[in-house]
């Protein structure tokens, strides 16, 4: 039946892969999470890319030669569609200043940039890349900052500074505004362009460190600590003159990063405080300082959601700082959560910690030992205040869900992200501090939803498992077992590379493993030699399956030369254990007795082998189907079983009757009795050992059950030096040498055959090929190997020994991945369109059953708006959540303001009409797209506070223009006469405070101060003609003369502070249609902008800058006139700006968007 068997194959592809370890100091700062949901990080020269929501590792990417020190994923903030599809990639940067872009999907480098030798001190893709979106900035040390071309590797420009460049930060209002962090200070750039370099060497800040500052020249003990340290650095940090020689020490500042929450607004950490600055007066606003007990800061990561701080300390551990209600004192951020420490040694320490771009709520923490520790916020209902026990304001929950208000029954996901669990900051003595209807007070809480684990520190002992066969075909795991130094050994399934089982096995390290069957290893150690020479060694006997072990050799293994190898018979029947300066010994593994120790003349062992047997393997589909030929000493054992074996199939017959398939069925047969056979029946195989002493002749040793024999002795071939291995097949003994030598044995014909040619299949050099040393090696499969390096990874690769990486869509992952970027252009956004509209059916249907918001998105309560907000999450597409949360918010504001029981005043649009709520308005993150008065507010608070902070002439003269841009004259009047008499604008400030004082609204005082104003403008005079305009009421000509010199972003600010909403759309209007413009470069990189400039008709807006899905998800509920339109746009793709839609038209088509 045996010689009648049938090929069986099995589908268990292993996928090239690595598993990665500790970290080096250079991969300190190569993190970053993406809008695509994923997390790259940097592992010696590997690159790992994680899924957060899974906790698994789904690609490494390999083709660095040195330790990565950057990695950054490209923006999504662009229209998506199929010209400008849905990607994975990737730019990586090295130690030796090379710049990878990658197609993650794929693998594959797509461009390599190499300018210089030395670490890529920072790297970040454009965020508004008006002409391209393959825009990459990066500083070259010393100095230089160069724009490449990440499509192509061509260089744009290159700019050096005068001083060396640590890191720069783009202002995320202002993609022209670019700072610079110096060894000796800041670098403000104001004219940063893709097109050409920045023309001047831009304008340098100075920061003296409070170590040089007057009270730290005092004796240790009176030095300030914590908040007077902090406030005697506000004192001395900014200046725009070089501080002497004397006052300058090391420049400790850690991180520089503008806020996204807040536009002029920057942030500075140090070891211990947290500093944010107002840019328009260079002048810090807010002071987060740690006591002497507390643990200093390491990063901290600004929200653009609220305005809110992540913080990482020393010990690990993360907080969140929120700054709830805007003070008028200083800004002040309280600690609202903080996560578990971890336990800081010499080599674990907290690297850094990224958040999700897309949501806020999310935290993953790299420590340097490899772990990966994915923190989630949670927010949690609170029955009674808070304020009472903790004396901190408190959070509450915002009212709706996705921009809309929540419908009585409707599904909604809890902790969605950021802005939907705390509400937004409140502005003192303007909003109230009580809740409203449906609010919640919360907590915050951080909750540790997924582990990483990387590899302990080299060195590393590798064994496979025992292969596939069709005997263990049922069952089989691809098992490897990794010993490594701390004594412990881990095994990984392959076909996930996820950490099967951790044993604590040893007290030391691991020198050695060996599989007795698909379940059970043995792995030996050896402690530190004593003054003798002599060791511990255990030798352990694993069980995976309960994790039981327990010692081999019994109480044998104290104070004994070391044990060098064990080696297992092919047959798993038997054990040889050699030792350094000790005969071997010679152990039955079934039974674990000690068959013979060898006299103490025994030859010392230099390499050893079992006799394995010849092996036919045919490759069929995407599996292996194998045979194993009986040697002549399985002869006697098979014609001995055959007789039960043959019994036992034929009871075996008799109960799988009901089997249909005659090829399984004959599988199965031979299986269930060749088990049962042999667990009846201790019938023990005969296996040969072969070994190598110093002189290097060959022994040969017999093993048949309790009888061990010595056969023939191979002299030793003078033309080879000292065997180190040896490898038996067959009939064909082949001996290595230190030399590389390899000689071949013909055991029938006992000749040595020197003329078999050996080709190479492949090979990798250290030093040439990968920069690692190999300090182990194994075979995986038939066609892979796996090998363990001194950078503390495991790597499993094909023959070609090339690279670890392989195409993500390729890949059998344990858990499922929702990433649309996996897909195919078309597939991502045809699934896009089928989440978003379903206009066949008056239901929402979903064949989809990976999304965990499945429910939701079927919820028949969830609209259009919510689901647009809903999906550009889901999707980590940056552009469409900015358009629809101002969308979303405009639109719903609009239906309440068109409830019969309100009416808006003549002239003012409904976009600008009464708020139902004060808690409806836009968070200050959108900046000008804010509602008037939330802006005004927000603005005349912020001035009161830089008048508090103001310590400087130049400081008051800011405030007091602010102020009469504000239309604040009297407390603008107050600062103008504050300024002292032997000041050089004590006359100007003077004559300006009368002026100020004494203007009327006649007619010819108007005319005379229009008539200066259009002057002063004319040459050259811009903000002191705006100011006169302001003074007399005609801020709308401002704005149009501020418009006409291109200061867009200013004319806006001052249309949302002085304007009524009417006049403060029109201008906003004129905006839009710059953007919309031929000669704008702004078309698709501020979409969100037309929402608040021309909110009657953004959906024709939509559709003239190639937003053609915007405006059909617009049309497809907006009644008969939807209708028409989307009759246009299925005929049509409308090259120009349409006539604008009447206001009926309008009317109708809003109100049944909901």
């Amino acid at each position: 039946m045996a010689s009648t068997m049938i090929p069986y194959t099995v589908n268990i592809k292993l996928a090239a892969r690595t598993l990665t370890g500790t970290l080096n100091l250079q991969n300190k700062t190569a993190v970053d999470w993406g809008w695509q949901g994923l997390i790259a990080q940097g592992c010696h020269s590997s690159i790992l890319i994680i899924d957060p929501k899974t906790a698994q590792t789904i690609q490494v990417l390999e083709r660095h030669k040195a330790s990565v020190v950057k990695v950054k994923w490209s923006r999504e903030n662009y229209h998506h569609s199929l010209s400008s599809p849905y990607s994975l990639r990737l730019a990586s940067a090295d130690a030796a200043g090379k710049i990878i872009v990658w197609d993650v999907v794929s693998g594959m480098a797509h461009c390599e940039i190499q300018e210089h030798t030395k670490p890529i001190q920072d790297m970040d893709w454009l965020w508004a890349q008006d002409a391209s979106r393959d825009l990459l900035l990066a500083v070259h040390p010393p100095n230089y900052i160069v724009l490449w071309n990440g499509d192509t590797g061509t260089k744009l420009w290159k700019k050096s500074y005068a001083e060396n460049i640590l890191s720069f930060s783009f202002d995320p209002f202002e993609p022209s505004n670019l700072a610079l962090l110096t060894s000796e200070g800041i670098v403000f750039i104001t004219d940063f362009s893709h097109s050409k370099p920045p023309g001047s060497g831009g304008k340098k800040v100075y920061i003296a460190s409070p170590h040089s500052s007057p009270a730290h020249s005092k004796p240790a003990a009176a030095q300030p600590t914590g908040a007077k340290k902090a406030l005697n650095k506000v004192k001395v940090l900014i200046t725009n003159e070089k501080p002497t020689a004397e006052a300058v020490t090391l420049n400790d500042c850690l991180q520089l990063s503008y806020l996204p929450s807040k536009r002029n607004h920057m942030l500075l950490l140090y070891p211990r405080e947290i500093l944010i600055l107002d840019l328009e007066l260079s002048q810090t606003v807010g002071v987060v300082a740690i006591e002497r007990s507390g643990v200093p800061f390491i990063q901290v990561i600004p929200c653009a959601q609220r305005d809110a701080l992540y913080c990482l300390h020393e010990n690990g551990c993360i907080t969140l700082l929120t700054d709830p209600e805007q003070n008028v004192q200083e800004l002040v951020y309280d600690l609202r959560s903080q996560c578990d420490a971890i336990r800081v040694t010499k080599t674990v320490r907290p690297y850094r910690v990224v958040i999700c771009p897309v949501n806020e709520n999310s935290a993953a923490l790299v420590v340097s030992d490899g772990r990966v520790m994915l923190w989630e916020l949670k927010a949690h209902a609170s029955k009674s205040s808070s304020i009472l026990s903790s004396g901190l304001p408190p959070l509450y929950s915002p009212v709706n869900f996705c921009g809309t208000p929540l419908h009585q029954n409707q599904k909604c996901i809890p902790d969605l992200s950021l802005n939907t669990m705390i509400g937004h900051s409140l502005i003192s003595g303007v909003d109230s501090p009580r809740p409203l209807a449906g609010q919640q007070e919360v907590h915050l809480k951080f909750l540790l939803t997924g582990l990483l684990s990387g590899l302990p520190l080299p060195p590393f002992s590798l064994r496979m498992c025992p292969p596939l066969t069709t005997k263990n075909i049922n069952h089989y795991q691809p098992l490897l077992a990794v010993g490594t130094s701390n004594g412990s050994v881990l095994v990984y399934n392959l076909t996930s590379g996820l950490l099967h089982k951790e044993l604590s096995v040893h007290s030391c390290e691991v020198r050695g493993i060996e599989w007795v069957s698909l379940t059970s290893f043995l792995s030996f150690a050896t402690s530190v030699p004593n003054n003798l020479g002599l060791v511990r060694n255990e030798l352990q006997h694993v069980d995976l399956r309960t994790g039981r072990c327990f010692a081999f050799r019994g109480e044998r293994g104290n104070d004994e030369p070391a044990i060098e190898m064990i080696k297992v018979s092919h047959l798993k029947q038997y054990l040889v254990v050699v030792f350094r300066d000790k005969p071997l010994e010679l152990w039955d593994v079934r039974t674990g007795t000690l068959l013979r120790e060898m006299a103490k003349n025994f030859p010392t062992v230099t390499a050893l082998a079992v006799h394995c047997y010849k092996t036919v393997v045919k490759l069929t589909g995407t599996g292996l189907a194998r045979e194993w030929s009986p040697s002549h000493n399985l002869k006697s054992l098979k014609k001995k079983q055959l007789a039960a074996r043959e019994a036992m199939a034929r009871q075996t017959t008799l109960a799988d009757a009901e089997q249909s398939s005659v090829e399984s069925s004959v599988i199965s047969l031979l299986q269930d009795a060749e088990s049962k056979s042999e667990m009846s029946q201790g019938i023990s195989a005969r296996e040969h050992f072969v070994f190598t002493d110093t002189d290097g002749q060959v022994y040969h040793i017999t093993v048949e059950g309790n009888t061990v024999k010595d056969g023939a002795r191979i002299p030793p071939d003078g033309s080879m030096g000292s065997i180190a291995c040896i490898a038996w097949k067959g009939d064909t003994l082949v001996l290595g040498d230190v030399d590389g030598n390899l000689n071949f044995w013909d055991l029938k014909a006992r000749l040595s055959s020197k003329q078999i040619q050996v080709q190479m299949v492949s090979s990798i050099r250290v030093g040439r090929n990968v920069n690692y040393r190999i300090l182990d090696i194994d075979w995986c499969t038939s066609d892979k190997v796996v090998l363990a390096s001194d950078d503390g990874c495991v790597r499993v690769l094909e023959m070609a020994m090339k690279s670890a990486s392989y195409r993500m869509d390729e890949q059998d992952l344990t858990d499922p991945v929702w990433c649309p970027y996996l897909l195919l252009p078309r597939a991502a956004l045809t699934l896009k369109a089928f989440l978003l509209l379903q206009p066949w059916s008056d239901t929402f249907t979903m064949d989809i059953t990976q999304i965990d918001i499945k429910s939701v998105l079927q919820d028949p309560n969830l609209n259009l708006l919510q689901r647009c907000l809903l999906v550009s999450r889901l999707f980590g597409d940056e552009s469409d959540l900015q358009f629809w949360t101002v969308a979303a918010h405009y639109i719903q504001s609009f239906s309440q303001s068109c409830q019969p029981s309100e009416s808006n005043p003549k002239g003012q649009t409904p976009a600008e009409g009464p708020q139902s709520t004060p808690f409806s308005h836009l968070d200050i993150c959108h900046d000008t797209l804010c509602e008037s008065s939330f802006f005004q507010r927000f603005q005349l608070e912020r001035v009161r506070l830089q008048e508090v902070k103001r310590s400087s002439y130049e400081h008051t003269k800011k405030c007091a223009d602010q102020l009469l841009l504000l239309g604040q004259t009297d407390r603008a009047v107050q600062l103008l006469l504050e300024t002292s008499a032997d000041n050089s604008s004590y006359y100007c400030d003077s004559l300006k405070a009368c002026l100020v004082t004494t203007i009327t609204s006649s007619g010819p005082s108007q005319s005379t101060i229009k008539l200066v104003a259009t002057n002063m403008i004319a040459n050259g005079k811009l903000a002191e003609g705006v100011q006169l305009l302001c003074l007399i009421d005609k801020a709308a000509d401002a704005c149009r003369y501020l418009q006409t010199y291109g200061e867009w972003n200013r004319a806006a600010w001052l249309a949302k502070v002085r304007l009524n909403p009417a006049e403060s759309s029109d201008v906003l209007k004129r905006w839009a249609d710059h953007l919309c413009s031929p000669q704008s470069s702004l078309t698709t990189a501020s979409p969100h902008k037309l929402i608040g400039a021309a909110f009657v008709d953004y959906a024709k807006l939509l559709r003239s800058i190639g937003l053609k899905q915007g405006a059909v998800l617009w049309a497809s509920r907006a009644g008969e006139a939807g209708k028409e339109l989307l009759g246009e746009l299925s005929q049509t793709e409308g090259m120009g700006l349409e006539p604008s839609p009447s206001e009926e038209e309008v009317d109708n088509s809003l109100g049944n968007i909901d």
